[in-house]
C-alpha cells in the first residue's frame, strides 16, 4: 500500500468515525437512552483521567468536574457539528472546566480555617514593615502577572493541558517576560 492509499484509508476511517459520532449525537438528541448510556460509557474514562491528571492533589473535585463536563456537553450537544471527533469536543469542554476551576481558585482568598489555627496569631507576630513589604511584593507580582498574556500568567500559576515540551517552552518564555517586566516595573 503506497502513501496515498494509506492516507485515503485513514481518511475513510476518520470519516466513518465522525459519521458514527454524528449518529450517536442525533440519537441522544432524540432522547434515546441506549445512545446516552453508550455516550457516557465511551467517554467517561477518558474525561475522568484527563480531569484527574489536571486536579492532582484535589481528587475530591474530580467526580464533580466530570459531571459538569457531561452536563455542559448535553446542554450544548445540539451545537456539535461533527467536524472533529466527539471525544475531542468533550476534551475541549473538560479543558475549559479545568481552566475555569483554576481561574476561580486562584482568585479566591484562602479562608482562615484552611490556613490553620496559627493563622490567627500571625498578624500579632509580624511587624508592620514586614507586612507592608509582603503586600508590596504581592501587588508587584499581581501587577506583572496581569501584564503578561493569559497563557504566560496561567502557565506560571498552574499547568495546562499541553505537552511537557510545550509547557517547558511556554514557561521559559513566561519566566523571561516576567523577569523583564519585573526589572522595568
Amino acid at each position: 500500500m503506497d502513501l496515498s492509499q494509506q492516507a485515503a484509508a485513514t481518511f475513510d476511517v476518520e470519516s466513518n468515525a465522525q459519521e458514527e459520532d454524528r449518529k450517536l449525537v442525533a440519537a441522544i438528541l432524540q432522547k434515546d437512552r441506549k445512545a446516552t448510556a453508550e455516550f457516557v460509557e465511551r467517554y467517561a474514562d477518558q474525561i475522568y483521567l484527563y480531569i484527574r491528571s489536571r486536579l492532582i492533589p484535589r481528587m475530591d473535585l474530580v467526580d464533580d468536574l466530570v459531571q459538569e463536563v457531561f452536563l455542559a456537553a448535553w446542554e450544548n450537544l445540539a451545537t456539535y457539528r461533527g467536524d472533529s471527533p466527539l471525544g475531542s469536543w468533550l476534551q475541549g469542554i473538560a479543558r475549559h472546566k479545568v481552566e475555569n476551576y483554576y481561574r476561580t481558585f486562584l482568585r479566591a482568598p484562602l479562608p482562615l480555617e484552611e490556613a490553620g489555627p496559627e493563622a490567627s496569631n500571625i498578624v500579632m507576630e509580624v511587624d508592620i514593615d514586614e507586612l507592608l513589604d509582603r503586600g508590596r511584593l504581592q501587588e508587584k507580582v499581581r501587577s506583572v502577572l496581569t501584564g503578561l498574556s493569559e497563557a504566560y500568567s496561567l502557565a506560571l500559576l498552574w499547568r495546562t493541558g499541553k505537552t511537557e515540551k510545550a509547557i517547558e517552552r511556554l514557561l521559559a518564555r513566561a519566566r523571561e517576560m516576567f523577569r523583564e517586566r519585573w526589572k522595568n516595573d
